[in-house]
């Protein structure tokens, strides 16, 4: 059976909204601005999914109030692979929305992978085969979510970081360990810890079997699950687009990461990522520094 993707592709990216307003003129979310060369980062993102996944097997959650700037990035995209949030209500229901969409439309799949689109990444192709190992590993495990955890090279107190347990052992290639703890945004001197440890970046690329990713989210926020309901029997519908906008008006904001990982690190394992450089792009501050970087490293070339 063939794997899936899902893209992050709704967030609003207010604290970049004074950078990108320069860039493009308007109010348009990060993702759908080129802040790295020549493409958007939503674009980057698909292309990197692509080394990996067919791009009729990878849905886009995008958030329905950024309609004019997705649609025509996504022209060539079936309507039914794009996941049209009706407002932005935290990663929690968008990865709900798209694994329901996924599942319901035939299009079966043993492994599906959740993409940020707004990171930078210096190898798609290394990146990528880490999620190709994490697969196989899902594929041997079905019951284990696979995080992939960066290989810092600072004690960064603005990300979430990762602490390993012992090494998981199985019929897979790539090292597997479980999941001791999260860290979120630590002070410094945790931090510095953290890096000392062998602590890694929590990148948000998961890997899971796409049942038991819903059945985490379902079992660790259930008042969510409930609140859904009316849309999940109606996905692939003529319904579905009311069905939507009824279930997001009455919807609470809520974070995968701290409502669902967080809550239950058994049953998470996570993959070292190293040999390459990777950046989230939430802070001007951490675009202008990659910036610098990619200049730098085009003036020593």
């Amino acid at each position: 059976m063939a794997a899936a993707a899902i893209i992050l592709a709704g967030g609003d990216g207010t604290r970049l909204r004074s950078l990108t307003r320069r860039l493009a003129g308007d109010d348009r979310p990060k993702q759908f601005c080129a802040l790295l060369g020549d493409q958007t980062l939503l674009e980057q993102t698909r292309r990197r999914a692509a080394r990996l996944v067919a791009p009729e097997r990878t849905l886009l959650s995008v958030t329905l109030t950024h309609e004019p700037y997705y649609r025509p990035a996504l022209a060539d995209v079936p309507r039914r692979n794009v996941v049209a949030q009706p407002c932005n209500r935290g990663t929690a229901p968008a990865i709900l929305y798209a694994l329901t969409r996924l599942r319901s439309g035939g299009t079966g799949a043993d492994a599906v992978v959740l993409l940020p689109s707004d990171h930078y990444v210096s190898d798609d192709d290394a990146l990528m085969a880490r999620v190709e190992g994490a697969m196989e590993a899902v594929r041997a495990r079905p019951d284990v979510v696979v995080l992939l955890g960066i290989e810092p090279d600072r004690p960064e107190v603005e990300y979430g970081w990762i602490e390993p347990a012992g090494l998981m052992l199985g019929r897979w290639a790539s090292p597997l360990y479980g999941v001791r703890r999260f860290w979120e945004k630590p002070p410094l001197a945790d931090a510095q810890r953290l890096l000392r440890e062998g602590c890694l970046w929590n990148s948000f690329v998961i890997v899971a079997d796409p049942a038991v990713l819903e059945q985490r989210i379902r079992g660790a926020l259930p008042a969510l699950a409930a609140d859904f309901e009316p849309l999940r029997a109606r996905v692939g519908t003529a319904w579905e687009d009311d069905a939507a906008r009824f279930v997001y008006r009455r919807l609470a904001p809520s974070d995968f990461s701290r409502g669902v990982l967080q809550q239950r690190p058994e049953g998470l394992a996570v993959l070292p990522v190293s040999g390459l450089a990777w950046n989230d792009l939430g802070e001007p501050t951490r675009v202008l520094a990659t910036q610098r970087g990619l200049m730098g490293s085009l003036a020593t070339a």
